[in-house]
């Protein structure tokens, strides 16, 4: 049969199954079927979806790759931070730095020395010296004296007598008594002290002065007083005693 009697199926219309295309001449194969086209919109859609599925399932690998990204870098940066320790030993004190000012000095406290206590006055001969009721002046001494009297109306001494003359003047309002035995005494350098020699008073005085004077207010006595005192013996002072019934200090004269 001639080739030309092989006519393709309709469209529409697979071929025939193997075995099934009648006989062509010896040695030829029947012609191979056109290609099937394929519908116009299929290729289309197919890029659409593909297109699709990258932006979405694209996008979120690249959302994860950034995340993952981004706590590696957390990882790594909390890494390099130094742990911090908690220590329970007390903080160590700062150092002032030099721009601190520095603390002012205190002011020095001014400190006054207390008053070194005054010195007793000294008096000597020839001077006034207050003692109780009296106001004393002692105007001369003499040792030496072996006799105090007369050539009949005498006394003699144990060693040698001292003679003190005093002038006694009652400086208070009123009169008072004076008897220098028992007021005067002396006192040599060893400081051994010697009483008034009331006996020696009496024959050394024209009048007794010195022995129970009434002085009035403002009238004063001049006296011999004498002091029996061992041979080359010098008396120092002579204290005037203010009386039991003052308070005023005794008075003392350095001879």
């Amino acid at each position: 049969m001639p080739a030309s009697q092989y006519l393709p199926p309709p469209a529409g219309q697979y071929p025939p199954p193997a075995g099934q295309f009648p006989p062509g001449p010896a040695g030829q194969f029947p012609p191979a079927p056109p290609a099937r086209k394929r519908p116009a919109w299929l290729v289309p859609t197919l890029i659409g979806v593909a297109a699709f599925v990258v932006l979405c399932c694209g996008g979120s690998m690249v959302i994860g790759l950034a995340s993952d990204d981004g706590k590696k870098t957390d990882v790594s940066a909390s890494s390099d931070i130094p742990a911090v320790t908690t220590s329970t030993s007390a903080p160590a004190a700062v150092a002032p730095t030099t721009s601190d000012p520095a603390p002012a000095k205190p002011a020095p406290v001014k400190t006054t020395a207390a008053p070194a206590p005054a010195k007793p006055k000294t008096f000597g001969i020839g001077d006034k010296v207050r003692g109780g009721d009296f106001e004393f002046t002692v105007k001369s001494m003499k040792c030496g004296i072996s006799q105090v009297g007369t050539q009949f109306l005498n006394t003699k001494a144990q060693g040698t007598f001292c003679k003190v003359s005093v002038t006694v003047k009652n400086v208070t309002k009123s009169a008072h008594l004076f008897h220098a035995d028992g007021t005067l005494t002396a006192q040599d350098a060893s400081g051994r002290e010697y009483e008034a020699d009331g006996e020696a008073g009496i024959y050394g005085n024209s009048d007794g002065q010195g022995f129970l004077d009434e002085i009035n207010p403002g009238n004063s006595v001049t006296a011999n007083v004498y002091f029996d005192v061992p041979k080359g013996t010098k008396l120092k002072t002579i204290t005037f005693d203010a009386g039991l019934f003052t308070f005023a200090e005794d008075a003392v004269v350095t001879l």
